[in-house]
């Protein structure tokens, strides 16, 4: 009987990831040395505790509760195998985890067996591929795929709640002179400060993306069910981002050798805007009306903004 004690708690010890070991009331009774490497913790510490004190105190009522279910029915979906949890180590830092679950059978009661790998860098190479894919890589806005993805859904949207929508297509008029004058790291300081001012202007509800060099576009969601009332709110918002945007722009460039320099630029900006409805026409067809009102403000001397009457 040691011999086979030995044994299991050799197995234990050999797992590269902790293992956490909890008795039917939900305390720990067993864990191996790898789980306090990575919990900071010390066996004793831990022993006779509840699991809770290995969960964020925001999710431990709730890991209770699935804990407990689990508990009295191991096949619960709840809990199981493959969960993605958030883990807390005794400093108070949280981590991704994915934790394997098997019940053991006692007369106390089922014992819960977890096997709890950090997953930490998986989810930030996730995190990274997923904003290289929907993320402009300069001004961190969304791109044109994830935008479009968003006006699908706004159209959608507005199919259900007949409210309508904005599509604010943008051109900077002045943007070319900084590049030629100052440079590219110019240019890329400029379209961030842009970026982070049309953030500003509009609701948590809409977005603003880059779609390529000095375009960008602003979709507003579920303005008003009446087209002339969502215009007005439109135009109001339009006209915060063409004022905001139209202010000096103070730009420090960064040199290798020698001080940093530091130049205004001035650089308006066209708007074209769109009020639709899910029935006006299709994503295409939107974001060409936007575009081409756009157009029409540029031809007008550029710091306009243009409404199309494409969908009237």
């Amino acid at each position: 009987m040691q011999i086979q004690k030995g044994r299991a708690e050799a197995l234990l010890e050999a797992v590269p990831d902790p293992v956490v070991i909890v008795d039917h009331e939900g305390r720990i009774a067993i864990v191996n040395a790898r789980t306090e490497e990575v919990f900071g913790y010390s066996r004793e510490e831990l022993l006779g505790q509840p699991i809770e004190q290995l969960i964020p105190k925001r999710l431990q009522a709730t890991h209770t509760a699935h804990r407990t279910q689990y508990q009295k029915d191991p096949h619960t979906r709840s809990m199981g195998t493959g969960l993605d949890l958030i883990a807390c180590r005794k400093d108070g830092s949280e981590f991704a985890v994915d934790v394997s679950l098997s019940p053991l059978a006692t007369p106390e009661g089922t014992l819960i067996i977890s096997i709890i790998r950090d997953v930490t860098k998986e989810k930030q190479a996730e995190a990274q591929i997923y904003n290289l894919a929907f993320y402009d890589a300069l001004t961190q806005l969304p791109n044109r795929r994830l935008f479009n993805d968003r006006l699908g859904q706004t159209m959608a949207s507005s199919k259900r709640t007949r409210r309508y929508g904005a599509l604010m297509f943008l051109d900077l008029d002045n943007f070319k002179p900084v590049n030629d004058k100052h440079g590219h790291a110019a240019g890329d300081l400029l379209l961030i400060e842009v970026a982070n001012r049309l953030k500003e202007c509009v609701r948590e509800v809409d977005t603003a993306a880059r779609f390529g060099g000095d375009e960008f576009v602003v979709m507003l969601d579920e303005l008003n069910v009446d087209k002339a009332e969502s215009a007005s709110q439109a135009r109001i918002i339009a006209e915060k981002i063409r004022t905001d945007l139209s202010d000096p722009y103070l730009l420090t460039i960064k040199h290798e050798a020698g001080a940093d320099t530091t130049i205004e630029h001035c650089c308006t900006v066209s708007i074209g805007v769109v009020v639709f409805i899910n029935d006006d026409g299709s994503q295409e067809d939107v974001l060409k009306w936007a575009d081409a009102a756009m157009y029409k403000a540029k031809e007008s001397g550029g710091n306009q903004i243009y409404f199309s009457d494409a969908n009237t």
